[in-house]
């Protein structure tokens, strides 16, 4: 047999469990074909010596939003600490743009702005009057300026409504001071979107050499088509292109946002029956995206109890409780694996209660149903998400990013139920490796790093108690996340017949003090056991 390549010298942690180290890997129609001692004596077109350095399986992330990372690439950066330096730059991108042209940018953290957002009439001055649309770095609010909100169809601002499942700030007045919380959002998307079709695929190109440079293989997308995460009818035909022209160097997994589900003669779903499942190795369609709550930090995600320090404000559900219900009923019984955005605590036993009913309705074996964050949780939640055999999907990366914001929203006593990442692994339920980027930096490493060492920006411990070893990081991050999706049969492992994909790394993760993951860095990314990055 002539393989395509051969990999020798490597330091290859295959995380399978019959074989977990190799120093050889054979590729063959971009499978992996053998390791050591099954590579004797076989020849390749390509043999590359890796000069001993460590290999991991590639990095897959079950929850990023590739999309809008590149769109957030081509925006205005606002990722700053003080209001003043938002304004500044606010003011410096009108100075390069015509009179009327929109300033879009994202990123800011109220929470590192001395607790204040951004305001619609400091937005006017600083822009000389032009449209602003900021987006929080949680994409669940954004704060938009007066000649953005007359764009929206409200030259008067006495008529902006407010908005089901959402909330329009507004000033001593009555009158929008530029706060858009959750649903609200929508009078600012439905006029920003959809982008044009090749803006989208610039975008999509740009966070896809990002991420090869961190090592990622493969991906899920949480909501494409319409809705608050979606960009338009044409996404999945974007990224099609994308794949096409050689411009996405990663495997992705699109979820539809719940808006695309309608009815199909007796069915519920997508036209023509599309479902969750479809695709090959490089595009498929995931589990269904809906939202029930919305963001921590920025106080508007459906809490038990009190938010600290601000009496009466527990968050709301996006839809009502009801609502949630049914279309979770209707999407599992037409066959949708389903993910829902489920931050706090009440939100989340909505969602349970929803997937139970599901379940015992019409039941499906290894449904897989996942709630996507899956923040604040009793234990009793933990236990009962493991025995309804539910995906969490966590973010080890907004611990430090955004982690000081998290423990002010919830005080010390409920913080020890956030992010309970090793209560999930101990209930014996598979957890997956996610970032949810560009909310936080999607490089998985930096996830792997939160996950282990557990400590904000601020240097506070997180949650000490849920602190992952570096293999069970390194398999959410890999195994994990391809069993979120029915994958685990591809990709994952470094296994004889799953698909070549891995990253070589400057260190070793399980030598390295674990206050140094951080600064490990991705020399080369292979997909298919080609590169796709390449700094050798």
């Amino acid at each position: 047999m002539r393989l395509d390549t051969l990999f020798v010298n490597g330091r290859f942690t295959t995380l399978d469990r019959d074989r977990p180290q190799a120093t050889r890997l054979g590729v063959l129609h971009g499978r992996i074909a053998g390791l050591d001692e099954k590579l004797d004596g076989v020849s390749a077109e390509t043999v590359v010596d890796l000069g001993g350095a460590p290999v991991v399986p590639g990095f897959n992330d079950a929850h990023h939003h590739l999309s809008m990372r590149g769109q957030r690439l081509r925006e205005l950066d606002v990722r700053v600490s003080s209001l003043d330096e938002l304004y500044a730059r606010v003011a410096e991108r009108a100075a390069t743009l015509p009179e009327g042209a929109w300033i879009r940018g994202g990123g800011y953290d109220q929470n590192k702005l001395g607790g204040a957002h951004p305001t619609r009439e400091a937005l006017d001055r600083a822009s000389g009057g032009r449209p602003v649309w900021l987006q929080h770095t949680s994409g669940h609010m954004g704060v938009a300026s007066t000649a953005a909100f007359a764009l929206m169809g409200f030259p008067s601002l006495e008529d902006v409504p407010d908005v089901p499942g959402g909330s329009v700030g507004r000033d001593e007045r009555g009158l929008p001071d530029g706060l858009l919380a959750e649903q609200a959002q929508d009078l600012a998307l439905r006029v920003l979107r959809p982008l044009a079709h090749e803006e989208f695929i610039e975008g999509i190109a740009l966070a896809g050499r990002a991420a090869a440079a961190e090592g990622l293989t493969s991906f899920t997308e949480p909501g494409v088509g319409a809705g608050l995460a979606g960009n338009g009818p044409w996404d999945v035909a974007a990224f099609q292109d994308a794949i096409r022209r050689g411009l996405l160097p990663q495997r992705a997994t699109l979820m539809p946002g719940s808006p695309n589900l309608h009815d199909v003669d007796a069915e519920f779903g997508l036209d023509l029956g599309v479902r969750s499942g479809l695709g090959d190795e490089w595009l498929r369609i995931g589990p269904v995206k809906l939202f029930s709550d919305g963001s921590l930090i920025g106080r508007t995600a459906a809490m038990c109890c009190d938010y600290a320090g601000e009496p009466g404000n527990r968050g709301f559900l996006q839809e009502e409780a009801e609502a949630l219900r049914s279309f979770i009923l209707r999407a599992h019984d037409s066959g949708w694996q389903i993910a829902t955005h489920a931050i706090g605590d009440a939100a989340v036993d909505v969602v349970l209660d929803a997937y139970a009913e599901a379940q015992a309705r019409t039941p499906r074996p290894d449904a897989r149903h996942r709630i996507e964050h899956c923040a604040v949780t009793s234990d009793a939640q933990v236990a009962r998400v493991a025995e309804l055999g539910v995906i969490p999907v966590p973010q080890g990366r907004f611990i430090s990013e955004i982690g000081d914001g998290m423990l002010e929203a919830l005080g010390p006593e409920r913080a020890r139920g956030c992010y309970r990442q090793r209560s999930f692994l101990e209930a014996g339920i598979v957890l997956p490796g996610s970032s949810d980027c560009p909310v936080v930096a999607g490089a998985p490493l930096l996830g792997i790093h939160d996950l282990v060492n557990q400590r904000t920006a601020s240097g506070r411990p997180f949650n000490p108690e849920e602190a992952l070893t570096v293999e069970q990081a390194l398999r959410a991050y890999t195994e994990g996340s391809a069993y979120a999706v029915h994958e685990e049969h591809l990709k994952g492992t470094l296994s004889r017949g799953k698909l070549a994909d891995f990253a070589v790394l400057s260190d070793d993760l399980f030598a390295v003090d674990p206050a140094a993951i951080k600064d490990i860095t991705v020399i080369a990314t292979a997909v298919g056991g080609r590169w796709v990055h390449d700094l050798r």
